[in-house]
């Protein structure tokens, strides 16, 4: 009888799949253009009157992207104001669309991972084609001071970046 040889195990590699660093709590969006005139023109007494009965409670401990859908002109001391609204409710806030903030927490999860276990390795970093191509490359700049070899794709026929 023939026995299984387990090719992934005899080349030593460990697997770092990204999507296991993503943040699981999506960003929720804040779209300033719903306290503004016709959501171009700022008026200052009506958008203190709507930021003050805006039900803010809708951000208890999310992540929220601020940003504006409209080519409007917004002075400076507007996001301070939905800053303060926002500062005693939520996880993190940032001015960028969803994707972008979710993106970047991403990249700050990846940041702060503890490298130790991949320290002169032979690391294959999981292929997922739905994934930014700045998690790769953050990764690479991560990595490649630790790790003895880099490699990306699947554990059974990994593409070698580096060894």
């Amino acid at each position: 009888m023939e026995q299984f040889v387990n090719k992934v195990e005899q080349l030593g590699l460990i697997t770092l799949d990204p999507l296991e660093h993503q943040p699981i709590k999506k960003a929720k969006a804040l779209d300033i253009s719903q306290f503004l005139f016709a959501g171009l023109m700022l008026k200052e007494k009506e958008f203190k009157e709507q930021i003050k009965e805006f039900d803010w409670s809708i951000f208890q401990d999310e992540y929220v992207a601020v940003y504006c859908s409209t080519d409007a002109i917004v002075p400076s001391w507007a996001y301070m104001v939905i800053g303060n609204k926002l500062s005693s409710l939520a996880a993190g806030m940032a001015f960028m669309k969803p994707e972008e903030f979710d993106l970047m927490r991403w990249q700050h999860a990846l940041e702060s991972m503890d490298l130790k276990m991949y320290e002169d390795q032979k690391v294959v970093v999981r292929a997922h084609t739905a994934i930014d191509p700045s998690i790769y490359l953050l990764l690479t700049h991560l990595l490649k001071p630790v790790v003895k070899a880099l490699y990306y794709g699947e554990a059974g026929l990994p593409k070698v970046i580096f060894k």
